[in-house]
């Protein structure tokens, strides 16, 4: 679960690992800030999307592994576990929700919308993960287990209407 917010820390806008983690300064926003950068990662799907499946995966695997490094040594930089303005996980997060959908504007509505869903309610196994699994792995797997939820649904809506 994120900390209560603190404040934005300044190594943000000097440090790469920083900024990168605040998702180019998306976390940075003073309310939200997994919202916008949900938000801020969305239009990557829209590159992810003319990659080939293989292409999308690897993204993906690269994409969690450097969040992983990320999120734990900001973190670990910031002496907060979660700091609410670490949204890499989010930008993972959504591009897993949207990794085998249909391409168009509607889906990636819906993909947003069911992501960001899945992050704030956080039904079971996504809780369990976010209370008990710490560290840079414990920020992301919340967030990628949200994506996978996400996803299902999306697929279960595609495999229904289409």
């Amino acid at each position: 679960m994120a900390e209560p917010r603190t404040p934005t820390p300044p190594s943000v806008w000097r440090n790469p690992v920083h900024f990168l983690a605040f998702g180019f300064g998306s976390g940075a926003m003073p309310s939200a800030p997994g919202t916008w950068g949900t938000l801020v990662g969305l239009p990557f799907v829209l590159l992810w999307q003319q990659l080939p499946p293989g292409g999308y995966t690897l993204v993906l695997v690269l994409g969690t592994l450097l969040g992983i490094w990320l999120c734990h040594r900001t973190a670990a930089d910031l002496g907060v576990h979660d700091h609410g303005g670490i949204v890499w996980d989010e930008f993972v997060g959504v591009w897993i929700a949207l990794w085998l959908a249909p391409a168009g504007w509607g889906w990636l509505l819906a993909g947003f919308l069911l992501f960001r869903l899945f992050d704030i309610w956080k039904p079971w196994p996504i809780s369990w993960a976010d209370r008990r699994v710490g560290g840079g792995l414990g920020i992301m797997l919340d967030d990628i287990l949200a994506g996978f939820m996400a996803l299902l649904v999306l697929l279960v809506a595609e495999w229904w209407l289409l």
